[in-house]
């Protein structure tokens, strides 16, 4: 038996175009991989869209290669993760179903106050597959809870297959400290595969009464910082009784992270190149981190369109930047211990005053004391936001005289 697992695809997660492509192309690529490889079936563990109701884009390319997994015989079986369920029950997944290009096995009933679930049989192989959907919040763990595990937990020959999108608490890496998560024993026994999601790790686990619990990782990072950490997506492929995380890497990243501590914009501009010198940068993902506190001038004053002009001329995919943690002498946190909000306003404002150089200390203390008044004007009883906004921005016009 051949079978691959997938979780967490994230179909239209990114805003960037570009990223965007990137993770349809993972997507494209390890479809591909599943029918060259004549996979009996395949299973997608949750959030095969960043959203239950996903971009046409993003919709067009899963259905034109789960249309091809179809044609080839070759069924795929999912969950709804934490992204793929609504609440309103308005869900992409169920119009899959209802074309025939996917089979949902988290199907149940309640008896008795007690979930009981059904086992969907794969033709192919008489595998039997079942599963629970992931909620967000961990919400999902009522259900783990409320299950009749009589039936599910029977000893029997035929291969079990559960599917779940929850973070298991003994699996928890340190950064996921602040994540909802159940314990193993809230899964159900004696499975020969435990097809896992919602947490962006590769990792394959057993535990006394568990067997193969395995995350295969997303299939392309989807944040800033999981392209830093796992620079490549991933999936599972079980063949003869093993699973093994395959990587999927359309293109290469490379990350760039600075101490900018008492340097000068131009200063961070030349550690920056300098990284870029001697990595091949021909197609690949560069993600640039920069943190510290500027010696002089601000995070905005770095030229960053010039940087990513050069890196792109030499041939690099794509180029990003994060500066959260970058800041600056001229503008740090201002600490005050002031007992009522006037009193911060006024120690701010004349920490302030002067610096933006627009107008006179004094003139633009005056302003800025101006300025939080109008802002803080209520919205009348009755009037229509778009009407609100209008006379918010004619008090703001009149007291900058613009």
């Amino acid at each position: 038996m051949i079978f691959a697992h997938l979780a967490d695809c994230h179909l239209g997660g990114w805003r960037e175009p570009k990223l965007r492509a990137v993770n349809a192309k993972a997507f494209v690529s390890v479809i591909d991989y599943c029918i060259e490889a004549k996979t009996d079936f395949v299973i997608i563990s949750g959030d095969l869209f960043n959203n239950s109701l996903p971009a046409m884009d993003c919709l067009k390319i899963a259905v034109d290669k789960l249309r091809q997994l179809k044609e080839r015989h070759i069924p795929v079986y999912t969950i709804a993760g934490s992204h793929d369920f609504s609440p309103s029950g308005k869900t992409m997944l169920d119009v899959l179903e209802s074309a025939g290009l996917t089979i949902n096995v988290c199907k149940g009933e309640d008896i008795g106050g007690k979930l009981k679930l059904k086992f969907t049989i794969d033709k192919n192989t008489g595998a039997k597959i079942t599963g629970l959907l992931g909620k967000k919040g961990g919400l999902e763990k009522n259900y783990f809870y409320n299950l009749d595990r009589e039936e599910l937990e029977k000893r029997e020959k035929t291969f079990k297959i559960f599917m779940f999108h929850s973070a298991l608490t003994e699996l928890k890496t340190k950064d996921m400290a602040d994540i909802d998560s159940m314990p193993v024993s809230l899964l159900p026994k004696g499975f020969n595969y435990y097809a896992g999601g919602h947490v962006h790790i590769i990792d394959k686990q057993s535990f006394p009464g568990y067997l193969k619990i395995v995350y295969p990782g997303p299939l392309f990072p989807n944040s800033f910082s999981e392209l830093e950490k796992l620079k490549r997506g991933s999936f599972v492929i079980f063949r003869d009784h093993d699973a093994m995380h395959l990587k999927v890497e359309p293109y290469p990243v490379i990350s760039i992270v600075l101490d900018c501590d008492n340097k000068t914009p131009a200063e961070a501009e030349e550690m920056i190149m300098k990284e870029c010198e001697g990595v091949k940068v021909k197609d690949a993902i560069i993600t640039i981190r920069l943190g510290g506190v500027l010696g002089s001038g601000k995070p905005s004053e770095i030229r960053f369109k010039e940087i990513f002009d050069k890196l792109h001329l030499a041939g690099a995919y794509f180029v990003m930047k994060n500066t959260n943690k970058l800041g600056s002498k001229e503008f740090q946190e201002i600490k005050v211990s002031k007992n009522s909000v006037e009193e911060i306003e006024e120690s701010t404002i004349n920490e302030h005053a002067g610096q933006l150089g627009v107008f006179e200390a004094g003139k633009e203390r005056e302003l800025a004391k101006e300025m939080i008044q109008v802002l803080c004007t209520e919205k009348d009883e009755g009037e229509k936001t778009a009407d609100f906004e209008k006379r918010i921005k004619a008090d703001v016009d009149a007291l900058l005289q613009i």
